[in-house]
């Protein structure tokens, strides 16, 4: 039973957690750290949290767990408005896409890194975002990837595990730095392409025209493109050389498929769909 957790960034995955953890009966009181007084009033409206607390040193006192839930840029400014307040029992971790930097920030904050801090990344989200889109339900069923660090408490690590199974989410573990190659790739860069294809077709003269007939495959590919941009510019300057890695691996595959059509290609172009078929057939479904 978690006493008392404390959410600094209450959002779609803070506020998410918060409810899960609420409805399972795992947790007592949750209480809201944000800097927007009318977000935490709506929060707690809505029963995401009992209480909130605008000083977030004060809050993160005698709590049981301390989940920074902010964009990934906040993370440092978080943790040094919480430097010498935390208490030696106190569990830290965060739900950030990036690993490495959140670790750099954490220890840039507070001014060391806590054998209690777990990093932890959730594999879920909405396009939508704020906490008005929280939902009990967003981690049923998802994988949460925890990313350990050697000096960690192992009670702390149980921890953040059991928390994230009571909220429904399947736990796995990671080396941190192969964690922030994976999600460049599986997403960081879809993120980006949708973000791309959506910019690109509206500096197009006929771009009413074009999102007027947008079919379903366009409105599927492109949904992402709706998540939090704020999110998603921390996640791009702080995972920087994974994904430019994988845009210049993106790049050859599209000069590849580029080259074919102008070519007339028929024979190269049925191979780059048939092999993307059986593969995403393959692993995804």
């Amino acid at each position: 039973m978690i006493n008392r957790l404390v959410i600094i960034g209450v959002g779609l995955i803070g506020g998410s957690l918060a409810l899960a953890l609420r409805n399972s009966g795992a947790c007592r009181e949750v209480i809201g750290v944000e800097p927007e007084v009318e977000t935490l009033q709506r929060a707690q409206k809505l029963g995401v949290i009992d209480h909130f607390v605008l000083d977030a040193c004060a809050a993160v006192r005698e709590a049981d767990i301390v989940v920074l839930a902010t964009p990934v840029g906040a993370i440092a400014p978080v943790c040094r408005s919480i430097r010498g307040c935390l208490d030696d029992r106190t569990v830290l971790t965060d739900v950030g896409s990036v690993k490495a930097a959140v670790v750099e920030s954490v220890r840039k904050g507070l001014g060391y890194l806590p054998k209690n801090f777990v990093p932890a990344h959730p594999i879920a989200g909405l396009e939508s975002s704020g906490v008005e889109s929280a939902t009990a339900n967003l981690y049923q069923g998802r994988r949460v990837i925890l990313t350990p660090l050697p000096e960690n408490n192992l009670n702390a690590f149980d921890s953040v595990s059991r928390m994230w199974e009571q909220a429904g989410a399947s736990v796995e573990t990671m080396d941190m730095l192969h964690h922030d190659q994976v999600l460049a790739a599986t997403s960081h860069l879809p993120h980006l392409l949708a973000y791309t294809l959506v910019t690109s077709l509206a500096r197009l003269n006929e771009q009413d025209e074009i999102f007027r007939y947008a079919a379903s495959g366009f409105r599927d590919f492109t949904r992402i493109a709706s998540s939090d941009p704020i999110m998603w510019r921390d996640i791009c300057l702080n995972n920087k050389s994974p994904i430019l890695q994988m845009l210049g691996h993106f790049g050859e595959d599209i000069d590849r498929l580029k080259k074919a059509i102008e070519s007339g290609d028929g024979n190269q172009l049925l191979s780059i769909f048939q092999h993307a078929k059986q593969v995403r057939d393959r692993t995804c479904n």
